[in-house]
């Protein structure tokens, strides 16, 4: 399932980094912590890579 906004993509990312050990879990906040604990390394890799041309900055309240 794709990101639906560059934010969630970049939310995604952030986790995905953490799930690696790239980065600190402590240092996410928000979208990012929640996904974190929510998601596998393999849904984070699928959201994290979506191209983001072409999506809005932040999902509108139709998509949620």
């Amino acid at each position: 399932m794709p990101a639906k906004s560059k934010a969630q993509q970049k939310a995604a990312g952030a986790a995905l980094a953490a799930k690696r050990g790239e980065t600190s879990k402590s240092s996410l906040k928000g979208a990012a912590k929640e996904m974190y604990d929510s998601m596998s390394e393999d849904e984070l890799e699928e959201f994290a890579s979506t191209k983001r041309k072409g999506l809005p900055d932040k999902k509108s309240d139709d998509d949620r």
